[in-house]
């Protein structure tokens, strides 16, 4: 298996050995199909462009765009059938990525999944000899296979992180037309990230709906002899007038012979010196680092988002064989007696959840979307953008461009004890977060690392060692940065020693909302007094509301739930107690914007409209609710930087 993701799980287990039986022969015939090299005169719109959505990465990237096609697989035909088709031939409709398959199908057998396949004629941007070639994917939910010209390539499972697939040289038509086929199943376990379920009358459950598809955009990844495969630029700052120094640490892999290969970089347009030429045996790797006192550094901050240029050069045998951009800000983030302090400045933040859904694509949404999130977010006044996995890189850049700061969370989301039990289980959760600090930790927006959302409110050994774990790495990997976990914020739950190993606390804030486990949270004048019992237990913790809302879809009276007014009523309420607590380092509103979950979704409305969750002050088409206006005071008059 190649792949810089996760290791294949095990595949969703069938009722009785029949249908297993079924289910392999109706694979087989589609995969016969779809695994057909294509002719050498095959006419092919293959729409692949150099370049990339989003700035920062390696140089030689080709966005694999234009025209492909997809179809569901055969055992699955007439079911979840949610995707946009322009016209069909042998069973395949042309599609564009990203592309999730069953946006707007809101049926639950959209919701539990299905397997599809997508296929893709193209030609090599070049076909020099020299050149290997990798494919990137930034997301594809859930399980993935793919197969270049009838072989096998390679196979990962997870979503919402990015894994590239080596294509052998032996696999590839350098002067002829290629064909990519991935093999996609979105069907989810009960020991998936987010898990999947079933609710007692046997209704689908999950934190947001299961699109599946290619998610993300797809790239093909040039490489000359030597591939870059990874990049760490680490200021360090002691004090707000103190001087930084930066680490800077890249790590290359030869394809090729042994060779020689040297790294020059520069920072802010200052040399970082990487030492002479070295050897890289074929197939070896080898780490270049270097170092860099910069004086009187200019700072990141919301307040000033500045940025230093990165720039990376490669070279191997006498010539530039890689380069690698990326801008990187100058700014210190930590937790110091209880409290958030960015620059040396306590916090306190405010900002929002979000997830990337559109009404018309579902997940796969444009840059175009992508950028009026982050407008919509700081039109608001918010600081923090929040989602329940690592959001898409392109946010990543706007975010470092524009000030706004990154809750960065794995989709280790509401998994059960029972699934946590299991060590193999814990290993692959940990390993999420080690891939979104790989992904991400060059980003001066990103404030913590969020290892999961509302675990188990009763803190075992089991979830416990999870805590431990998944925090040693990310401390193990990024030392600068807060690691975090969000929990169910429940008056009866004990003080908990395994949140030790965590520097900053979040939580989800409903009082007033759902009324919890035996009705203790219905009674929102329980939540300030419950603020003060989190705080005397995790004195050394940062805490954060990292969840607080209500559903609106109608007008109607203050007291009835579901109406705007309600709603409204609900956010002057809990703002006005976050801003009570001079202590508490911010307060995160869920969502910005409507967004789906499930089939049977109410969100605690006695009027819902499942699959919508309404909680957001932004309608699904973008329109503002009335509470987005009292959000916004709220945000607007909160000294969040400096106070």
């Amino acid at each position: 298996m190649t792949s810089t993701q996760l290791p294949r799980q095990r595949g969703v287990v069938p009722p009785t050995m029949l249908i297993r039986r079924q289910l392999a022969l109706l694979t087989a015939l589609v995969a016969a199909l779809a695994l057909a090299a294509p002719a050498a005169s095959a006419q092919t719109s293959d729409g692949v462009t150099r370049g990339a959505t989003y700035r920062d990465g390696p140089d030689n990237r080709y966005l694999m765009g234009g025209e492909w096609l997809f179809r569901l697989d055969k055992a699955f035909v007439g079911i979840g059938q949610g995707f946009a088709t322009q016209e069909s031939t042998d069973g395949w409709a042309k599609t564009t990525t990203p592309n999730a398959w069953n946006a707007g199908d809101h049926s639950v057998e959209s919701m539990t999944g299905t397997v599809g396949w997508y296929r893709k004629d193209f030609r090599l941007p070049s076909n020099r000899k020299r050149y290997s070639w990798l494919l990137r994917f930034e997301s594809v939910n859930y399980r993935t296979r793919a197969w270049m010209n009838g072989r096998e390539i390679g196979s990962n499972t997870g979503a919402y992180l990015p894994f590239e697939l080596r294509i052998p040289n032996s696999a590839l038509n350098r002067d002829g037309v290629n064909r990519l086929v991935v093999r996609v199943d979105n069907r989810r376990q009960i020991d998936d990230f987010p898990p999947a379920g079933l609710t007692g009358s046997g209704d689908p459950t999950g934190g947001w709906w299961n699109y599946g598809g290619l998610l993300r955009e797809v790239y093909l990844k040039r490489v000359d002899k030597v591939n870059i495969q990874s990049v760490l630029v680490r200021p360090t700052l002691r004090c707000r007038s103190c001087d930084s120094n930066v680490l800077a640490r890249i790590k290359l892999r030869n394809f090729g012979v042994t060779t020689r290969a040297r790294v020059s970089a520069s920072f802010g347009g200052r040399r970082l010196r990487f030492g002479p030429a070295r050897r890289i045996s074929g197939g070896k790797s080898r780490t270049f680092t270097a170092r860099l006192k910069v004086r009187n550094p200019r700072l990141w901050s919301p307040r000033n988002p500045r940025l230093y240029r990165v720039r990376f050069t490669v070279r191997a045998a006498g010539r530039k064989v890689q380069g690698y951009r990326l801008h990187s800000g100058i700014r210190s983030v930590r937790v110091s007696k209880g409290q958030l302090v960015l620059n040396g400045r306590r916090v306190r933040l405010r900002g929002v959840g979000l997830h990337e859904d559109d009404l018309a694509s579902g997940f796969a949404i444009s840059s175009a979307r992508r950028q009026q999130i982050v407008a919509q977010a700081r039109e608001l006044g918010g600081l923090v953008l929040r989602s329940h996995y690592p959001l898409h890189p392109e946010i990543h850049e706007l975010a470092d461009r524009h000030g706004l700061l990154i809750w960065s969370e794995v989709p280790v989301y509401a998994l059960r004890v029972a699934a946590l039990a299991r060590a193999e289980v814990r290993k692959l959760a940990a390993r999420q977060v080690e891939i979104n600090v790989l992904a991400n930790r060059n980003h001066p927006s990103v404030f913590v690392w969020s290892i999961g959302n509302e675990l188990a409110s009763t803190v075992g050994p089991i979830v416990g060692n999870y805590i431990k774990r998944a925090a040693r790495v990310a401390k193990r990997l990024d030392p600068t940065r807060p690691v975090g976990l969000a929990i169910n914020g429940y008056p009866t739950t004990e003080c908990r020693p395994e949140y030790a190993h965590l520097d900053l606390l979040g939580v989800n804030s409903y009082f007033g909302w759902y009324s919890g486990p035996s009705g203790q949270i219905a009674d929102r004048e329980e939540l300030s007094g419950y603020l003060n019992f989190v705080r005397n237990c995790y004195r050394k913790h940062a805490i954060i509301v990292s969840e607080f809302g209500a559903e609106a879809n109608r007008s109607g009276p203050i007291e009835e739930r579901g109406t705007f007014e309600f709603q409204q009523e609900f956010i002057r309420y809990h703002s006005a107690i976050y801003a009570s607590k001079r202590w508490l380092s911010g307060a995160l509103y869920w969502t910005l914007q409507e967004f789906r979950v499930r089939p049977n979704w109410d969100g605690g409305n006695p009027r819902p409209e499942p699959p919508i969750h309404q909680k957001a002050v932004l309608r699904f088409d973008g329109s503002k609710k009335p509470a987005w206006f009292d959000l916004q005071r709220a945000f607007k008059s909160t000294k969040q930087y400096g106070g």
